[in-house]
This record gives C-alpha cells, sequence and structure tokens, in this order.
C-alpha cells in the first residue's frame, strides 16, 4: 500500500513540476535560415565535387580509392545506373568499396531516358 501512495506521490510532483514550469521562448526558432542552404547544396551535385558514375571515363573512375582496372571495367559495362547504391545491389563491387566511394559519386539520369 505505501508503494503505491509513493508513487502516486511522485507522479503528482512530477506533474505538478512540469506545469508550475515556465514556457520556453518561442525566439530560439530563428535559426531556420540555415536550411535554406541545404537544397542549394543538393542542386549543385557538380561543385561538391561528385563523380557521375554513368558518365565518368575509366581514369576517373579508377582514381575513387577501392577501383581498379577491374571494377571500372565492371561499372562501365553495367551502365546505365538509376542509382549508385545498384553498384552493391547488383554485385558490381563489393559492399565494402561501396561504403568508401558512396559519398564522392552520383548517377545522373541522361534527359533522354525515364
Amino acid at each position: 500500500m505505501t508503494r503505491k501512495l509513493g508513487r502516486w506521490l511522485v507522479t503528482g510532483l512530477a506533474v505538478v513540476a512540469l506545469l508550475g514550469a515556465p514556457a520556453a521562448p518561442q525566439t530560439a526558432k530563428k535559426a531556420a535560415p540555415a536550411k535554406k542552404s541545404e537544397p542549394a547544396k543538393k542542386d549543385t551535385p557538380a561543385a561538391a565535387g561528385l563523380l557521375d558514375i554513368n558518365t565518368a571515363s575509366e581514369a576517373e573512375l579508377k582514381a575513387l580509392p577501392g577501383i581498379g582496372d577491374a571494377y571500372s571495367a565492371k561499372i562501365i559495362a553495367g551502365r546505365p545506373y538509376r542509382a549508385k547504391n545498384q553498384l552493391a545491389q547488383k554485385k558490381i563491387i563489393p559492399e565494402a568499396t561501396y561504403e568508401k566511394i558512396k559519398d564522392k559519386i552520383i548517377a545522373k539520369q541522361s534527359a533522354g531516358k525515364k
């Protein structure tokens, strides 16, 4: 019986403390302009130095970490890619190699195909 009373007492005190606390001012949300710069990064992937796996030359692909003659030839032979993760899904390159290069590549779609 005393445990039940103790739980009620603790719960009641917690509710009183939460209701009695002053509300935080809403002025802290003025940091939203930072989000406006994020879409600009997505609109300009070339500026970020991303390599398009659908159009990159063999030499450009070899410059990626873990990609040599064999993997660059397999990447070129498997084109076009709808998404960059297809390199690992289609077993063109191992998952570990994909993890090394995934932030450095992109799979752009050609304008004439859907």
